[in-house]
């Protein structure tokens, strides 16, 4: 229950201090005087965006300050977000003209969506322009469930539903993953099938270049080998120079032991020299052209060198180090087939549940349309609709949905003769706004919601159907409380307690108050709705004789 509003340079009001108890709350006010301010304040206290165009003052700030009496059932709900839990909660939100916005929920800095989560629950407010709120289904399947005593079970099925989907999606998730891996998994198979072909723990490419250059200079190889042997051991060659050479100097070695050492080096040249000669020999004996053994090297390290371009490796050990990264990735896949057999499992598990639990809302929704229809008509006639028809259809679909596989529709006919169309077609403003009081006080009687906000709800009704309108919104007073914005002397004449919102002016600046009358107040406020600013005895008298 809202125990008091207090509210402080907002719009055209400078400060206001209220307090409310329960049953029906009626406010009025001439056009213009400030009743939709005083809603803006209160619908920055549930969590609504902060505007700073209504900052009175630009030197202070604006500040809505609500206390709430709350039960037990809401101190876990601060526990779990840690706020100090108080049977009399403050919320409070302040807005400073330099774009801050502040809200605190007992002295505790929360944030607006908190703010949201906890007065949805406390407060709820239905403004003149939410009339056709009436055709949404997610509004028609809570009348159903209000009256079915199947709010619990609908958000169950809500709540499994989306489960269902958040489980579908990870299992999408995990497949998509699994299908990505395949495809990986498949070119690095190729790539390891690649490698492995060149063999590259048994043939060394580096001594196929060796043997490959060889082959393909083999005339160039035979010319300088023929080079090498033909200035050794030809006459006049190398050898036959430095032996003659050495015959002369050994005339005179033992004569001098300089020369005898040159003799012995000259010897080892001549032996190192016959030496290259003879390895040379050798290696142009050896040559012989072999086509067939080039074509083959040429086959070998063509494909060896496409592999190490393709990487973008230099050497036959970086080959063979990316060779062994790859299989180590190889063994190391996982392709979550476990958790996706677990998701399967789930899935059917949870749409059994989801399935056995829409038979069963299904059912109890069912079952009380036929008493609901005949409840909406019987509101109605107390509100001089008495002809109308009412119709509820309620069908299901193959698929589940977040409301159990089923579409819902209200069907409204006002008078004979007339055939039955969705509500929103076939019913006239005044005639909507009876049936959303007759929807309001049926949610009211059955959801456990403090209070409730009527703004204009008896919008395009008058005489006895509005008369009839603010007996039923003191029956609503009895099971909750209730605020109702009117311009209707009738609607007004019915509340348990009368505000009164008025506009006055003060050095050149507009100011808004509102205030609780008392009796005689009162009487003179009911008057002034009926006859106008001059207000006549007659007036009087009948102001008198609604409120009795």
């Amino acid at each position: 229950m809202l125990k008091s509003l207090s509210v402080q340079n907002f719009a055209l009001i400078e400060h206001v201090s209220l307090q409310f108890q329960d049953g029906l709350h009626v406010i009025t006010g001439e056009t213009g005087s400030g009743k939709s301010i005083l809603l803006g304040a209160l619908n920055l206290i549930l969590g609504e965006r902060s505007d700073f165009s209504v900052i009175r003052n630009p030197e202070k700030k604006t500040i809505v300050e609500a206390i709430f009496q709350l039960n037990e059932n809401f101190r876990d709900w601060f526990v779990q977000e840690d706020i100090d839990w108080e049977p009399e909660t403050v919320i409070r939100r302040e807005i400073t003209s330099q774009g801050k916005s502040r809200s605190f929920i007992n002295d505790t800095p929360v944030q607006v969506s908190q703010l949201k989560e906890l007065t949805e629950q406390l407060v709820y407010i239905h403004s003149q322009h939410e009339t056709l709120e009436i055709k949404k289904p997610k509004f028609q399947f809570d009348l159903l469930d209000s009256y079915a005593d199947s709010l619990d079970l609908a958000q169950q099925v809500s709540s499994i539903y989306g489960k269902i989907q958040r489980l579908k999606a990870e299992k999408e998730q995990l497949e998509s993953s699994k299908s990505n891996q395949l495809q990986e998994l498949d070119y690095i198979r190729f790539q390891l099938n690649e490698i492995q072909q060149l063999n590259l723990d048994q043939v060394n490419y580096a001594g196929l270049e060796n043997d490959f250059n060889k082959l393909s200079k083999l005339d160039d190889l035979k010319e300088a080998y023929s080079s090498i042997v033909n200035a050794i051991e030809l006459e006049n060659g190398a050898t036959d120079l430095l032996r003659r050479l050495k015959t002369h100097i050994d005339k005179w070695k033992n004569a001098d032991a300089d020369l005898n050492t040159i003799s012995a080096r000259l010897q080892d040249v001549i032996a190192e020299l016959e030496d290259i000669s003879r390895d040379s020999d050798r290696q142009l004996n050896q040559m012989e052209s072999d086509p067939e053994a080039l074509f083959r090297l040429t086959e070998s390290l063509d494909e060896y060198n496409k592999v190490l371009k393709k990487h973008h490796f230099s050497t036959q050990e970086e080959l063979s180090e990316y060779f062994n990264s790859l299989e180590t990735k190889l063994n190391d896949f996982n392709f979550s087939d476990e958790r996706i057999a677990e998701l399967t499992k789930e899935i059917e598990e949870k749409e059994q549940e989801l399935m056995q639990l829409a038979n069963k809302l299904f059912d109890k929704r069912s079952a009380v349309i036929p008493k609901l229809e005949s409840y909406l008509l019987e509101l109605l006639s107390e509100m001089k609709m008495e002809h109308s028809k009412f119709q509820i259809l309620l069908t299901r679909s193959e698929k589940l949905d977040s409301n159990g596989g089923m579409s819902i529709q209200i069907l409204f006919s006002a008078n004979k003769g007339l055939e039955l169309k969705p509500i929103e077609k076939a019913a006239s403003g005044g005639e909507l706004s009876r049936v959303m009081l007759a929807i309001q006080l049926i949610m009211s009687e059955k959801k456990s919601l403090p209070t409730l906000i009527l703004d204009e709800i008896d919008t395009g009704v008058s005489g006895e159907v509005a008369l009839r309108m603010g007996k039923l919104l003191k029956q609503m007073g009895r099971h909750l409380q209730v605020f109702a914005i009117t311009h209707l002397a009738q609607v007004a004449a019915k509340g348990d307690y009368h505000f009164e919102v008025s506009k006055s002016h003060e050095n050149s600046q507009t100011i808004s108050e509102i205030r609780l009358l008392n009796e005689v107040e009162r009487i003179e406020a009911l008057a002034k709705l009926i006859s106008g600013e001059q207000v006549t005895d007659l007036a009087r008298s009948s102001a008198i004789e609604l409120m009795s």
